[in-house]
């Protein structure tokens, strides 16, 4: 474990040199040793953290030449790319001031309605749209129309940005109950009338959403860079020269 932090933390710096202009697109990176004495690491480590660049889309390795730095893919998108974080963070902040909002206004009626859905959400038939009619009750109790439409915006984005929804898909399958017992808590403060207790609930929410969203994209990041590790040693590999 001590290895790998190492290498992201190699990826990380590289990643800020190549954003910050040191190696503009097209250039090449310095060779592995230097690189292994700038950052005084091991040449392994360097490897792993250049492949974890590859596997990222921010360099491409070629054969006898380098490692070239290549156009993030950030800059070929005609508009900005809204990732599963950003979006995590977002509601959370705009949800989180909504049920903070609700909590003193919200009726007997939709707090009933809410109840319905942590029912729906604990049968386990449909959770994902009981957890949607969850957030849009709430949403709809602030009776403030520019938050409903902001809070309207952010649940677009999740439903049709095939990144986000990939991200969303891997880690909420994996956590109902954790998210029954997030949103009872956010109905008890919203019943309680608590607009503190609420915020502080629904940003215990999300907060463990957007950890889980971390937790799921390094472990498949790793992933990728075992495979290509295992690709690279084979391809290299002199096993088959060496007689048992």
């Amino acid at each position: 474990m001590k290895n790998r932090r190492l290498f992201w933390q190699i990826v990380d710096q590289i990643e800020e040199q190549i954003d910050a202009g040191a190696y503009p697109v097209g250039s090449r990176l310095p060779p592995e040793r230097v690189l292994a004495e700038t950052f005084s690491v091991s040449r392994p480590t360097i490897r792993e953290a250049i492949i974890a660049l590859e596997v990222r889309g921010r360099v491409e390795v070629k054969t006898s030449s380098g490692v070239y730095v290549l156009e993030s893919k950030k800059d070929l998108q005609d508009g900005p790319s809204i990732s599963a974080f950003e979006l995590t963070q977002a509601r959370a902040l705009v949800e989180g001031e909504a049920a903070a909002l609700a909590a003193s206004i919200i009726t007997d009626e939709e707090l009933a309605r809410l109840n319905n859905t942590l029912i729906e959400m604990d049968s386990g038939t449909n959770p994902e749209l009981a957890d949607k009619e969850f957030h849009q009750i709430i949403s709809s109790a602030t009776r403030n129309n520019a938050l409903q439409l902001t809070i309207a915006g952010l649940w677009a984005q999740r439903e049709s940005n095939t990144d986000i929804q990939a991200a969303y898909k891997g880690v909420c399958s994996q956590s109902d109950a954790e998210r029954l017992r997030e949103h009872t808590s956010i109905y008890q403060a919203l019943k309680n009338r608590d607009s503190q207790g609420a915020r502080a609930a629904m940003h215990e929410h999300f907060n463990r959403l957007i950890n889980s969203l971390f937790e799921a994209s390094e472990a498949k990041a790793l992933e990728e860079v075992r495979r290509k590790t295992s690709e690279t040693r084979d391809l290299y590999s002199l096993n088959h020269l060496v007689k048992s």
